[in-house]
């Protein structure tokens, strides 16, 4: 599923060719695809809007139109890209939501599986669960995730995985970082010591920022508006990486499960 970084991609790309364009009309054909409302209030309500801005709050992409938000949820395999009505996109074959533009564009949500949504509505919490803080904002701190680890338990890596805890960080990115925190997956989030947040911290930030600056880690489905990868796969230190050397100590990469999804670490960096 894309995290922050990849979904910071995509809105990042989707401003240039999307902003200023007026909605003529909507067409999906699966009825899963579009949450809310029912598409046909959908389709009624959003003909005549303008896309005002794009932004993102944790893994959802948010269009402010005219009178309401346009929210897309990308899921496992979804793609949002703006192109020429006639153009024709490697991504077309599993289309199931499209937006009429005016100047003859077309805004297209391609999805093989068919987990991801477009909700209009006119607030973003009626569409989303609660969500944990932006990991990337200003109002987030060491002091702040110190906090909200002090309440929890768990195992680390299964905390970061929770968007409730922290909003857009996922398996990707939360490997990724307790490596750099020389931090083990399984350490129960309570406890941290201090310098060990204040690593965290400063390790959940570092893979973010790089993940945004490579543009997305195209591992899977992932693509960038205009179709092309990103580049954040290639310097992975941990992710994907089972049984091959540490990239610091030359010791074989484990891979076990937490939470239900595979987790990579260097057991000797990560005592």
């Amino acid at each position: 599923m894309p995290e922050l970084p990849e979904v910071e991609t995509v809105v990042r790309g989707l401003r240039e060719p999307l902003i200023g364009r007026t909605v003529l009309s909507m067409w999906y054909d699966c009825d899963r695809t579009v949450k809310t409302p029912d598409p046909d209030q959908f389709a009624a309500r959003i003909a005549g809007q303008t896309f005002r801005s794009i932004t993102r709050r944790a893994k959802y992409i948010v269009c402010e139109l005219d009178h309401d938000l346009l929210v897309v949820h990308l899921k496992m395999t979804g793609r949002l890209y703006v192109v020429p009505d006639t153009a024709v996109n490697d991504g077309d074959r599993w289309v199931h939501f499209r937006l009429q533009l005016d100047g003859s564009q077309q805004l297209r949500f391609s999805d093989a599986r068919k987990f991801g949504f477009v909700a209009l509505t006119d607030r973003l919490d009626a569409v989303t669960p609660l969500l944990g803080p932006e990991p990337l904002s200003g109002d987030f701190s060491p002091e702040v995730l110190r906090a909200r680890l002090g309440k929890h338990k768990k195992a680390i890596k299964a905390l970061l995985l929770d968007q409730a805890f922290l909003a857009g960080v996922g398996n990707i990115y939360a490997d990724e970082a307790l490596f750099l925190a020389k931090i083990h997956p399984l350490r129960a989030a309570d406890s941290l010591t201090d310098d060990e947040i204040a690593a965290l911290f400063a390790a959940i930030r570092r893979v973010l920022d790089a993940g945004i600056e490579r543009e997305g880690a195209s591992v899977n489905w992932y693509r960038k508006p205009d179709g092309t990868t990103g580049k954040a796969q290639n310097h992975f230190n941990v992710y994907d990486r089972a049984d091959q050397p540490c990239v610091v100590c030359g010791g074989a990469v484990s891979k076990i499960r937490v939470a239900q999804r595979g987790t990579h670490f260097c057991p000797t960096c990560q005592r």
